[in-house]
């Protein structure tokens, strides 16, 4: 297993990882739909909208990997690194830093 000495380190690696247009989409409609389910689950007071973000989100990534990437995803091996990678990758897909 590669071992990173920080995320500084590891976000390179992780954008190597989500090379493919399709599933670096399919990674921003899961973060997408996560932050739907927890603002939803806020408004309504609902705790159970909780229990669809990580659904949602791990749901539209784990597609992008198997199906599009052809690699097994990065939170296997660096979960929490791959965590943050999703959402920095998210803010550069917002930024246009990262191209959809």
């Amino acid at each position: 297993m590669r071992r990173f000495a920080s995320f500084r380190e590891f976000y390179p690696f992780y954008l190597t990882e989500h090379a493919n247009a399709v599933s670096r989409r399919l990674h921003f409609i899961g973060s997408l739909g996560v932050l739907l389910f927890v603002v939803t689950a806020i408004v309504t007071r609902d705790a159970r909208w909780f229990i669809g973000a990580p659904l949602c989100g791990y749901g539209f990534a784990w597609v992008g990997h198997f199906m599009f990437e052809k690699n097994r995803p990065a939170t296997f091996k660096h979960p929490l690194y791959s965590l943050m990678g999703d959402w920095v990758m998210f803010k550069d897909i917002l930024t246009g830093r990262v191209k959809l």
